[in-house]
């Protein structure tokens, strides 16, 4: 008879660390879901204005038309710049790019806002 109440107990431990376990997979995947975007976001951002950057100097652009594609670019990531925010300098064959912006979580529980600083330049040529 102890036997059987002492496997019992053990069932019940068993299925305890089930739950504690799916529900912190699922708190995990839940945060990876929430701030994984943001940073693909800027990482693709990133990238382009890199390109931007590069070719800007040899197709001979404007700022205003380098400012225009990286507009283009935030616009279709979603991002919430405003088009004033991206900021070009452009001088002695060297562009940069740079925009700062701001992304607020809300994580259900708590909120936060993440910072990101986008940079993008043809100094690697």
């Amino acid at each position: 008879m102890k036997v059987a109440i002492d496997r019992n107990r053990q069932r019940g431990g068993a299925k305890i660390n089930l739950v504690l376990t799916l529900i912190l997979l699922g708190s995990m995947i839940f945060v990876g879901v929430m701030i994984a975007p943001p940073y693909f976001n800027n990482y693709q951002l990133q990238d382009a204005m890199k390109t931007e950057a590069r070719f800007a100097g040899y197709n001979r652009k404007t700022n205003e038309e380098i400012r225009e594609d990286v507009w283009k670019k935030v616009q279709e990531l979603g991002i919430p710049v405003k088009r004033e925010d991206i900021q070009i300098v452009n001088d002695n064959n060297t562009i940069q790019i740079t925009v700062n912006y701001s992304i607020p979580v809300d994580m259900k529980v708590t909120q936060f806002t993440m910072d990101f600083h986008a940079h993008g330049d043809n100094h690697s040529l």
